[in-house]
């Protein structure tokens, strides 16, 4: 988990990474689309917690919208880069893809995620 630069009009971004092998491949030997989904889930928590937008506790995702637009390949580093759309007082809003390649060239999916902040009282 890394910060990334901002995005042009300065809204914090980071970049949550796994590489991926054999054990996580569905039959076509690609990128099980599960493992996906998951690290985007992941990613969205690491995220806003890096961005400041999570303390310990009970935060759960209340929505997740995924499109796959590409293979993921095992054995090549798999980031998910987020950006942190909006914060309220009871929710965080992200968006971001995750990419293979050099200058994350190869897109394998974009999301947009809700995660519903913990209770304060």
């Amino acid at each position: 988990m890394r910060l990334e630069s901002p995005t042009p009009d300065g809204r914090p971004r980071a970049r949550v990474r796994m590489v991926p092998e054999r054990k996580h491949s569905n039959l076509g030997d690609n990128v099980h689309g599960a493992v996906t989904l998951a690290l985007v889930d992941i990613a969205l928590f690491a995220a806003s917690h890096q961005f400041g937008s999570l303390n310990a506790g009970h935060s759960v995702t209340l929505d997740l919208s995924t499109q796959f637009v590409g293979a993921g390949r095992v054995g090549e580093p798999l980031d998910a880069v987020v950006e942190l759309v909006r914060e309220t007082g009871r929710l965080i809003f992200l968006r971001g893809l995750v990419v293979q390649g050099a200058d994350d060239s190869h897109i394998v999916l974009s999301f947009a995620g809700t995660i519903r902040k913990a209770s304060t009282g």
